[in-house]
This record gives C-alpha cells, structure tokens and sequence, in this order.
C-alpha cells in the first residue's frame, strides 16, 4: 500500500498516485518551491513598488524629478526591468513602461514608453 508524501496517509487510486488528496499535493509542493517562490515574490514586490514610484510621479508621460524625492519614496535603483541605449549613449531604465534617466547625480528625466 503506498502512503501519501506530505501527511503519510493511505493513498487510494491510481497507480501512480502520491498524495491522497489535493491539499496535501499543494502543499507539498508549496514546501518544495517555497524558497524561489519567496525569492521571486520579494523581487516583485521591489519592481511593483518602484513602478508605482515612477508612476505617481510621472502622470504626464514625461517629468523630472530628483534623487531625493525617489529615495524618500522608498526607490530602489537596483530593481528594473529593462534598459534601452540611446544612439547617443544615453541610458535609460525602465520598469516596465515607466523608465527614468540619469541628467546629473540628482536629476532625473522621468518617461513613459508607448507600448
């Protein structure tokens, strides 16, 4: 007789069968994956908050801002989702739709891409 593989109970049914009941199937795999599930939860998390950062501040399509005004917000420059170079060298970083770039050490133009 096979047993389940989260709680140990008997398994009833097919053949192949591991778990006795769909419960115990997720969350055994909700243990299995939990770190990477965490891991990329939390990288979300900074991406959404940053991205509602931009947004809020940006409502024209196109703004500037400062460092400071970003920091306070709770930005986190480290976190965006892609970067587009410009012919002319220039580096802009977007999360999402809404990028930002570097004028000087404390300003930002602040934009929204067309999709």
């Amino acid at each position: 007789m096979k047993t389940c593989l989260e709680c140990g109970d008997k398994v009833v049914g097919r053949e192949d069968k591991k778990f006795c009941h769909d419960g115990c199937r997720a969350c055994y795999n909700n243990k299995l994956n939990k770190d990477s599930t965490n891991f990329m939860r939390n990288i979300n998390n900074k991406l959404r908050r940053n991205y509602r950062i931009l947004s809020e501040l940006n409502t024209k399509g196109k703004s500037k801002t400062t460092r400071t005004k970003l920091l306070t917000k709770g930005f986190d420059f480290e976190f965006f989702t892609n970067l587009l170079e410009t012919k002319r060298g220039s580096t802009y970083y977007f999360v999402y739709d809404q990028g930002y770039l570097f004028i000087d050490p404390d300003s930002f133009i602040l934009l929204k891409k067309d999709c």
